[in-house]
Formats: structure tokens, sequence, C-alpha cells
């Protein structure tokens, strides 16, 4: 309850402040999609914290329009795209009718002050192509024994001591302790920790609103987001000095890489800029396949014929290999079931609820205008959730995913064209590896069998997702 109040205090006791992240409103044009403006000042910010954003976005395609419609959110004047069609439409035209965009809440959070105000291609100084080349199946090849390895760590401490363990917040300690490894080398855990809870902080208040006063999330999220890149900076900077003394030509980890790497001009990239890359690639490794892992194990626990199915072909892997032997790549190819039911778990329950853009000209959609310089953002729920697409569609049922699966642009947990998030294959991986290595030692259940599920960054477990270990008889 007080991180909710944390977000929804701001917006009951102090809505005048928000004037000042308002752009100046002008008469709107009778084309644009129909929706609602919500209150002065206030937008429907208080509406989609309350509602949630599967319930706000249809109960506004019913009212208004099941294409788009309009809103304000984020103090910003936003169009709504909805369905395959809207996220065909969004996902073809990025760079020619639309730009990234992210809140000001994000950047001031995320980004050190001087680049907040530069738009988002200036901060991205490392082309997405980079980013694709480290993030691609065969580079990531070499993780999966990494991975392997630190899942057995932390299975060995945090879950085989106990009989009940909660698993949201411990999801979140293996994925951050992952990625500080493969990112950045950092094994540490004193040194793990002086980046994650400044971290938490920056992903707990990154999505709220920007008033930055003592007690609001947006505040803490300020403050976590210094704190993170100042850690970072002297990790960046002791790096540069060691490959420089051991005249270093090949990276060891990704850190390294964007040490090594030329930006566009033929320069190498300040500590500033790969901070901020460094920073955007832990809050897709961290927040979204925390939040993934944890919906996976969810489903384990809650649906006994599917920990059945996957239980039976982990087994099959593990029966392959030597005791001690860690998985690879072939390994990960044969989990096709598995896939499967993560597949349908980040449609039921996405780690992402879509993704905002701007619109850099006037454009015509389903005989509405959207403006250029409104914002605009796709939600998954509009057709994960559509029967149409996926019948029975509160049904778990893995079995959506077999033969050519999914109609195009229906499942988009990680979005689509070309800004599809680079990190979908490492997060397979991840996923994959940790239901592996669960599966293998325990079975689960429940201990709140009805829990809800908040939404803030990313859909949370109220009370983490308490569940109860069986541990398999040797």
């Amino acid at each position: 309850m007080d991180a909710f109040l944390a977000y929804i205090l701001p917006l009951v006791v102090l809505p005048l402040s928000l004037y000042l992240v308002f752009r100046k409103r002008g008469s709107d044009d009778s084309k644009v999609p129909p929706g609602s403006k919500g209150w002065p000042m206030l937008g429907e910010n208080m509406e989609f914290a309350l509602q949630g954003p599967q319930k706000f976005v249809k109960d506004r395609m019913s009212k208004y329009s099941p294409e788009v419609f309009r809103t304000s959110l984020l103090g910003e004047k936003m169009a709504i795209f909805c369905g395959a069609q809207g996220n065909k439409f969004l996902f073809t035209n990025d760079n020619k009718l639309l730009t990234s965009w992210w809140p000001q809440s994000m950047k001031k959070a995320l980004l050190f002050p001087e680049f907040v105000g530069s738009n988002l291609k200036e901060v991205s100084a490392l082309k997405r192509s980079f980013h694709h080349d480290i993030l691609k199946p065969e580079a990531l090849k070499k993780y999966i024994p990494v991975m392997d390895a630190l899942a057995r760590e932390h299975l060995d401490a945090d879950w085989t001591p106990n009989g009940v363990v909660k698993v949201f917040p411990l999801s979140k300690t293996y994925t951050f302790a992952l990625a500080c490894k493969l990112f950045l080398s950092i094994t540490d855990p004193d040194h793990i920790k002086r980046l994650a809870d400044p971290f938490a902080l920056v992903t707990n208040g990154m999505f709220s609103v920007p008033i930055d006063l003592p007690g609001t999330a947006y505040n803490r999220a300020i403050k976590g987001g210094k704190m993170v890149r100042d850690e970072l900076m002297k990790i960046i900077t002791k790096r540069r000095k060691e490959i420089i003394a051991n005249n270093e030509t090949e990276g060891r980890d990704l850190l390294s890489c964007m040490l090594l790497v030329k930006d566009e001009d033929g320069q190498f990239l300040s500590e500033m800029e790969i901070s901020n890359n460094i920073i955007g690639l832990l809050v897709a490794s961290f927040e979204t396949t925390s939040s993934a892992v944890t919906a996976v194990m969810n489903y384990l626990a809650e649906l006994p014929h599917i920990y059945n199915g996957v239980l039976k072909e982990q087994m099959e892997i593990a029966k392959s290999k030597g005791p001690d032997e860690l998985l690879t790549w072939e390994d990960i190819e044969k989990m096709k079931y598995s896939w499967n039911v993560a597949r349908e778990s980040l449609r039921l329950t996405p780690p992402a609820q879509g993704a905002f853009r701007e619109t850099t000209t006037d454009f015509t959609y389903a005989g509405f205008t959207v403006p250029k310089g409104w914002k605009t953002f796709w939600t998954v729920h509009t057709t994960h959730k559509n029967p149409k697409f996926f019948p029975n569609p509160e049904k778990f049922d893995p079995s959506r995913f077999e033969g050519s699966g999914p109609a195009p642009y229906t499942f988009v947990p990680f979005g689509g064209g070309p800004r599809m998030c680079p990190g979908k294959e490492y997060a397979r991986l991840e996923v994959l590896v940790f239901m592996h290595n669960v599966v293998r030692r325990f079975k689960l259940e429940k201990a709140i069998p009805s829990e809800k599920i908040i939404f803030y960054a990313s859909p949370t477990p109220e009370h983490g997702l308490p569940v109860r270990l069986q541990p398999h008889e040797k």
C-alpha cells in the first residue's frame, strides 16, 4: 500500500503542480481520435493507475473506438492504438511517422541531466545494430553455461534451505546478479547490492507522476538513478584504464565491448554515453525478465498438468547429461514445450504493457488525424486477450504456439518492427535455464492461491508470489 500511495498521492493532493509538466493546449482538431482529456491538469492518470492498463484500454475501446482512441497520460496528448492492425501500423512506420519517446519521469530517473533534453537517438549512442550483434543467438551461446551455473548457485543459496520462498524478489536477485556478471563481470555480492538497491528505486518510480518532492516514487527514482550512475562511472573509468594498460583488443564482457567500439563518426564512446546504454540494458534485462520468470513460476505452481509436461521434457534433457555438466545451446533447442509454456505465460501476463512513440508529422489512421507531437502507445492486451486471435483467451494453452503459431502482430510481448526488443533472445535463454533448474529440483505449490496482480512498471504479485517447495525424491 505504501508503494501504491507513492504513485497516487501526488495525483490527489498536488494536482496543480502537474501544470509544470504540461504543454500549452490549443483547440483540438475535431478529426482527432475520439476519447477523453480527463481532468484538467490531471488527465486520466488516476483512472489508469486505479483500473490497470488492461481494463483502462478495454473500457475505452468499447466506449470510443476499437481501433484508436485519445487520452491524456503523463502530461501528454496520447493516441492509444489497438488491435493487430494498430500494432502493424506503429511497428511498420517506426522511423517514418514516429520516433522514440520516453516519459520525462523515465528520462530524469535514468539519464545524466546533460542528456534529459536530448533526442533519444542522441542518447542511444550505440547503433541498434551493435545491440543486436551482442545480443543475437550466436553471441549468447557462450552465456548459457554461465546462466546455468549461476541459477544452480542461486537455488542452492536461496531456495533449497527454505520450505517457502517468495519468487518475485528472488527472481529479481537472480536476474540482476546475472546481468552484473555478464555485462560488467561483477560477482561480489556487496558490489552487486550497491547497484541493485538504488536500481530498484529507479524501476519502481520511473513511470510515476513526475513530481520531485520527498516521499514520492519519482523523488526516490531520481535519487536512485544518481547513485546507479555514480557507481557505473567508477566501474567504467576503472575498466577503461585496465583496457589501455593491458592493450586489450577483445571485449571480455558487454562493458569492454562498448569501450572498444567506435560510433558512426569513428570516435570512442564517452563514459556517460556508455553508462546510458548500460542502464538501458539493465532495465530491459532486469525488470521485464524477472517479471517473466515470476509469471512462468506462477503458472507452473498453479497448473499441475503444465508443470508435469515441463518436468518430463526437462528431465529427459537432464538424463542425457552428466550430473555436473552445464546446459548448452543444443539443450536449449530441445526445450520446445517449455518455451511454448513460457510464451503462453508471456501472452497472459506480459512483463511490458506496450511502448511509447512520438509522432514526427501529422498522419491519418482509421479515418482520424493524429497530429505531430502527439504521443502514441500500443498495448499488448488488445491482441493477447482478444478471442478473435486467441480463442478462450483466459485459458492457459501452450498448444497455441505449435505449428505456425499466432497470426502476425497478435503476439507482441517483445514489440515488433525495427524496434523489437533486442534482448528477446537473452530473455528466452534466461527463462528457460531458470525453468530447467527449478522443475528439476522442486514441485511448486502456491501459498496464496488467489494472490492479486498489481500493475506498476510490470505486473507484480501483491505478496511476492510465495510458493511451497516440495523437493523431488532422489
